[in-house]
């Protein structure tokens, strides 16, 4: 399927977001990492120039650096106001306020513009899409997804859960997953069936909490860990 650039929402992660989305530290740093439908977070971008070594990929970056960022400004004013119409579904704790979450938003997406096609000519940034990725078994040690999965529950079903968690961990010895929330902030429905089936294929499946937290009640990920 051929992503159509008018009809994502581009908006990404810092670095540290990501820190406190998936509980990392320093012993995660020091392994090869994914990050899976990465968007335009400034992750890879603050992380290299650190140098931790990451992988990017989406289907977003068929995309030029200023297609992108482009789309980014053309829907940020309207979704900072659907947040601002809607205050009390949102917690308040790391972003302080709808406008200080718009000021993040641009702080991101301008490093990842300024990193993006210096990154992509060397690698760090590729156009992939679960549940298939081209990368070799045991590639990374870790494999994230921020956003995408679960969020997303009505546009994919439990079987593409599965599949694209299982190669995420074919690719990885761990996948952590965040949030486990749809766009309703509501449990994901898949999320149960999905950890039932992971676990009767051997995976070491833990849903934990996490520093983080914008919507209501999302602030846990799941972690899933190969066992052999």
């Amino acid at each position: 399927m051929v992503m159509r650039l008018d009809h994502v929402v581009p908006f990404g992660r810092s670095l540290d977001e990501y820190i406190h989305i998936f509980s990392l530290d320093e012993r995660d740093f020091s392994k090869r990492i994914l990050s899976v439908a990465d968007g335009p977070a400034s992750f890879n971008a603050e992380g290299t120039a650190k140098g931790y070594h990451i992988q990017s990929c989406d289907p977003l970056y068929a995309f030029s650096g200023m297609e992108i960022r482009d789309r980014f400004y053309a829907v940020l004013d309207n979704i900072i106001s659907q947040i601002e119409n809607t205050p009390d579904s949102w917690v308040w704790t790391y972003h302080k306020s709808a406008a200080a979450l718009r000021e993040n938003r641009i702080s991101v997406a301008e490093k990842f513009y300024a990193d993006y096609e210096t990154g992509k000519a060397a690698g760090r940034y590729s156009t992939e899409a679960l549940p298939t990725l081209s990368y070799e078994n045991n590639s990374y040690e870790l494999s994230l997804s921020s956003h995408f999965l679960f969020l997303y529950s009505d546009q994919f079903d439990t079987n593409f859960h599965i599949s694209a968690i299982c190669e995420m961990l074919r690719v990885s010895q761990e996948a952590r997953i965040f949030p486990l929330l749809t766009l309703n902030q509501t449990k994901s429905p898949h999320l149960e069936p999905v950890i039932a089936q992971l676990q009767e294929i051997g995976y070491r499946c833990s849903i934990e909490k996490v520093s983080y937290e914008l919507q209501p009640g999302g602030n846990e990920m799941l972690r899933v860990v190969k066992t052999a």
